[in-house]
């Protein structure tokens, strides 16, 4: 019954086209990794601290108190103007979920849409957590890996409103392809975690009180390093056997042309990464590779999701689902 009336609530909305859903769904992606690149900026600024509390911004204030605290007020206008796009990100969850539940999308869809949300609220619990800890290493670590987790189940949400609802589904890659697809996936996260690791034990703590040092990774940082270097060298050599792969099968020019792309990012990311490492670090490298590190998940998850999709005019045999 509450279903009933929540579809007659949103049956009063004008109909979305299918371009302003995939519009939708792709400003859900933006959103997701714009979020974990404002945060770089919130730590390389040292700005983690600047609303202390959560889920208000100080005790008794929902926005920054500005010079009548002892916080340094552009800290408090960064960590603020960081929390301020988890309701950009909330808004554009939401309209996804209306815009493809009005349109009566498959139950596949739909489902996928409601992860939107769902992760968003889950994000900002973890990042509530991360402000209550202090910001321990650790809780920074897993507040990046959710944000790079939900870039990649946008990407998949996208790929499914662009599939017709009435399609048949058709797996453009072997299955022995996909699952090195899939092991490409767990190469990435491991790059991801390992990365995590290299911040957490690095110079950018997020907040430099000396009354209250963050805790930081106990770990000598250029071993770190050199394990985040080797996971990534792995990361790429996967790629680049998918690749060659992909090419000796003869499957469809998006797979193809998704390849070309991740490798370009991955190349471009592990550039950035050299450079850091060779420059002590510097605050805007740290920004564009946390963006970089967006972009690649992106990218590898439209390789995922490329190979298997929903077609109207299949030229290969379908498979179940």
């Amino acid at each position: 019954m509450l279903y009933r009336g929540y579809l007659s609530l949103v049956d009063r909305l004008p109909l979305p086209s299918l371009r302003t859903q995939k519009i939708i769904a792709f400003l859900s992606i933006v959103v997701q990794g714009a979020i974990a690149v404002t945060g770089s900026v919130v730590r390389v600024t040292a700005s983690g601290l600047g609303c202390p509390t959560w889920p208000q911004c100080f005790p008794g204030s929902m926005v920054p108190v500005g010079v009548s605290s002892n916080v340094n007020t552009l800290h408090q206008i960064v960590e603020f103007g960081n929390r301020l796009l988890t309701f950009v990100v909330v808004l554009v969850a939401a309209a996804i979920v209306l815009a493809v539940t009005r349109a009566r999308r498959r139950p596949e869809v739909i489902a996928w849409a409601w992860v939107m949300p769902a992760g968003t609220v889950v994000q900002a619990i973890i990042g509530g957590i991360t402000v209550l800890a202090g910001l321990l290493w650790w809780t920074v670590a897993i507040h990046l890996v959710a944000s790079m987790l939900l870039v990649w189940l946008a990407v998949i949400l996208y790929t499914k409103v662009g599939e017709p609802d009435d399609g048949v589904v058709v797996q453009t890659l072997p299955q022995p392809l996909r699952w090195l697809t899939a092991l490409c996936g767990v190469a990435l996260a491991g790059v991801l975690i390992a990365g995590t690791m290299v911040t957490g034990a690095g110079p950018h703590a997020g907040d430099k009180s000396i009354d209250r040092p963050v805790p930081r990774l106990d770990l000598d940082i250029t071993n770190l390093v050199h394990l985040h270097a080797e996971l990534l060298v792995a990361y790429l050599a996967l790629l680049v056997g998918l690749t060659f792969a992909v090419y000796a099968v003869h499957t469809t020019d998006a797979v193809k042309l998704r390849l070309k792309v991740v490798l370009a990012l991955v190349v471009a990311q592990s550039s950035i990464g050299l450079i850091q490492f060779w420059t002590d670090v510097p605050a805007v490298l740290v920004v564009m590779h946390v963006a970089g590190a967006g972009l690649c998940t992106a990218a590898t998850a439209a390789v995922w999701a490329a190979g298997r999709v929903r077609t109207d005019s299949p030229d290969r045999e379908p498979v179940a689902v």
